[in-house]
């Protein structure tokens, strides 16, 4: 079956959808986590100045931080509504390994770190597994 007659089944549009919300939210909810830890500077420091409630209200006051855990628990409730429509041995390694890819692409477009040659190679390698996967 071609991936044009593969892509017109219904329970493929619908997975692909699932999975893509799993991706999508995940990988917003751990962009937007790492830039508040980066916003608020080294806990150890501030722990250190004001001790542990210093550090933890320094986390809970900021607003990045609840929107990335935000988005992390629609992550997970996407997840558990893959879970009650598809396999485990589908959706687990597609959504876990297509995360590490858009979360490297992510790091580099909005968090401006340095992903190395290295870290793109395993990118196309899980793309290539997520492909066999699927087929």
């Amino acid at each position: 079956m071609t991936f044009a007659a593969q892509a017109l089944q219904p329970g493929f549009l619908a997975s692909t959808a699932m999975i893509a919300a799993i991706v999508v939210s995940s990988t917003t909810g751990e962009v937007l986590t790492a830039a508040a830890m980066k916003s608020i500077g080294d806990l150890d420091d501030i722990r250190a100045q004001f001790g542990m409630r210093g550090a933890i209200r320094a986390v809970v006051t900021c607003p990045l931080f609840f929107a990335g855990v935000s988005f992390l628990a629609l992550s997970f409730f996407s997840l558990l509504f893959a879970l009650n429509h598809m396999d485990l041995s589908l959706v687990a390694p597609a959504s876990a390994s297509l995360t590490l890819v858009t979360n490297a692409i992510a790091a580099k477009l909005f968090l401006h770190e340095n992903v190395d040659h290295r870290r793109w190679t395993a990118a196309v390698l899980v793309c290539v597994g997520v492909y066999f996967l699927a087929h």
